[in-house]
C-alpha cells in the first residue's frame, strides 16, 4: 500500500499535540488531522472583550508534576500560582462558616466510606447518607470534578484519580488553550476542519478517509473522545468493536462555563468565589474577577451544565443570573453582561466535557489504550489510567501512544533518543 505519512493523528488536541512533537522529534512524518477549523481541542481559549478566556480547562492541575508546566515556561508563557479560591465563599453570602464546615465534614465522611468500606456496587451514590443534608453539595462537588452525578460513577476510578492528584492548580495567564494550540511542532503537516469519516485497515497500514480525500498512513493515532468513539460521526472496523465498548464504559460528563462582564467599577472583590446554592445539586460554582480580570466565570456541572446542552446559553445565563442575583443583590443585573458560553455536549466532533468510569468499569481505560494490530494505536485523557479528565493526562497518553508506534515502524530510532 502506498503510504502518504508514517502517522497519521486523528485530533489536534493535547493528546494529538504531545504524539506529533514525540513523533516528529523521532524524524517521522506525520500529518495530523482536526475535525474543527483550530488546534487544542478541549482546550481552547477564546478571545473576547479584550480577555483570554478558557471554554474548556482552564487549571494546570498537580501543576509541580505537570508536563504542560514545564512546556509552558519553556516557551515563555506567564504562570499565576495564586492559590484557588475554591471551597470558600465570598463574604459568608448565603452559605454561613458553620455551614460550611458541616457541608465538607460531610463531604470527608462520604469520602472516607469510600476509602474504608466502599459498597460491592462500586458506586459513588450509594456511599451516600440516605437523605443526608448536604447530599446535594457532594452531589453538586461531583459534578464539577467529574461531570457526571454519583450514581454514574466508579469509586475505584474516582480514587484513582484522587490517590495521584496534588493541591498544586496553577494557571496560565495567556490561557490553557492558548498554551496547548502554540505546542504544535512547526513545521507540521495539519488539516484544520478536516473530519475523518471512516478508519479502515489496509495491507500495510490504515486508510483514513475524508471529505476530501483518503489519507494513508504506515500507522495512526485516534485521539478522538469517548463520545466520538462510541457514536457514529466516524465509521471504525469491525475489528474495532472492543474498543469502542470500551468507549461507551468510559462516557463523557457535562461541564460547561459561562462567562458574565463585570460592567462598571469592580465592585466585587478579585479571586473569590461563590457557590450559587449549596443545597441544590444543580448550582453553579461561581469564581469572581479571576487572574483581577472583570468576568464572573461560572461553573456548571452534571445536572446544571444539562441546563446549557438541553436549555441554551441563555437559558444557562438566566439561571445563573438568578443565583448571583439571591446572593448579590437586584443590582447585579445592571452590572453584570452574559459574554460568551461553552457548548461542549452539543459539539459533533466532541460530545461532551472528560470521561468518567461507569461503575465497576474503571478497567476500561486499560482496554481503551491498548493498541489494535500494531497499526492503531489510542491516546486521550480516557486512556489514561489516573489522569485522566485533565490536559496533562491527555499529553502523557500521546507520549505513550507515540513511542508505541515508534517502538513497531523503528525500534532502533526509539531506542537511539532514549
Amino acid at each position: 500500500m502506498p503510504v502518504d505519512f508514517d502517522v497519521a493523528i486523528i485530533g489536534a488536541g493535547a493528546a494529538g499535540v504531545a504524539a506529533a512533537r514525540r513523533l516528529a522529534g523521532l524524524g517521522f512524518s506525520v500529518a495530523v488531522l482536526e475535525a474543527s477549523a483550530r488546534i487544542g481541542g478541549r482546550g481552547w481559549t477564546h478571545s473576547v472583550a479584550g480577555l483570554a478566556l478558557d471554554l474548556g480547562c482552564g487549571w494546570l492541575h498537580s501543576a509541580e508534576r505537570n508536563p504542560w508546566t514545564t512546556i509552558a515556561e519553556a516557551a515563555g508563557f506567564a504562570i499565576d500560582r495564586r492559590t484557588p479560591a475554591w471551597g470558600t465563599q465570598y463574604r459568608d453570602l448565603g452559605f454561613s462558616p458553620s455551614e460550611q464546615a458541616a457541608a465538607r465534614a460531610a463531604m470527608a465522611a462520604w469520602h472516607e466510606r469510600l476509602e474504608t468500606a466502599p459498597p460491592p456496587s462500586d458506586c459513588a451514590a450509594d456511599a451516600l447518607e440516605p437523605g443526608g443534608k448536604w447530599n446535594g453539595y457532594i452531589q453538586a462537588i461531583s459534578g464539577f470534578i467529574n461531570g457526571a452525578e454519583l450514581e454514574r460513577i466508579s469509586i475505584t476510578d474516582y480514587l484513582t484519580y484522587d490517590d495521584h492528584a496534588t493541591d498544586q492548580n496553577w494557571r496560565v495567564l495567556a490561557g490553557y488553550g492558548t498554551l496547548i494550540a502554540a505546542s504544535l511542532p512547526s513545521p507540521i503537516n495539519l488539516y484544520l476542519s478536516t473530519p475523518v469519516d471512516a478508519v479502515a485497515l489496509e495491507a500495510g497500514g490504515v486508510a483514513l478517509t475524508t471529505a476530501g480525500g483518503t489519507l494513508r498512513a504506515r500507522a495512526a493515532i485516534l485521539t478522538a473522545s469517548t463520545a466520538v468513539l462510541a457514536g457514529s460521526a466516524m465509521r471504525l472496523p469491525s475489528v474495532l468493536d472492543p474498543w469502542r465498548h470500551a468507549a461507551t464504559r468510559l462516557p463523557l460528563g457535562r461541564d460547561e462555563k459561562l462567562f458574565f462582564e463585570i460592567l462598571g467599577d469592580n465592585f466585587l472583590a478579585a479571586e473569590t468565589h461563590l457557590f450559587g446554592n449549596p443545597h441544590d445539586r444543580r448550582t453553579g460554582a461561581y469564581y469572581i474577577r479571576p487572574l483581577d480580570r472583570p468576568v464572573v466565570e461560572c461553573f456548571l456541572g452534571a445536572a446544571g451544565a444539562g441546563i446549557v446542552a438541553d436549555e441554551g446559553p441563555a437559558a444557562a445565563f438566566a439561571f445563573a443570573l438568578d443565583q448571583l442575583t439571591a446572593l448579590l443583590g437586584a443590582d447585579v443585573r445592571r452590572r453584570l453582561r452574559p459574554l460568551i458560553a461553552s457548548g461542549w455536549s452539543r459539539m459533533t466532533y466532541i460530545g461532551g466535557a472528560y470521561s468518567h468510569a461507569l461503575p465497576g468499569q474503571a478497567a476500561a481505560r486499560r482496554d481503551l489504550a491498548r493498541p489494535c494490530e500494531q497499526r492503531i494505536f489510542f491516546a486521550g485523557e480516557a486512556t489514561h489510567t489516573y489522569d485522566f479528565s485533565t490536559a496533562h493526562g491527555a499529553y502523557a497518553s500521546g507520549l505513550r501512544a507515540a513511542e508505541e508506534v515508534a517502538a513497531v515502524l523503528a525500534p532502533a530510532t526509539l531506542e537511539a533518543a532514549r
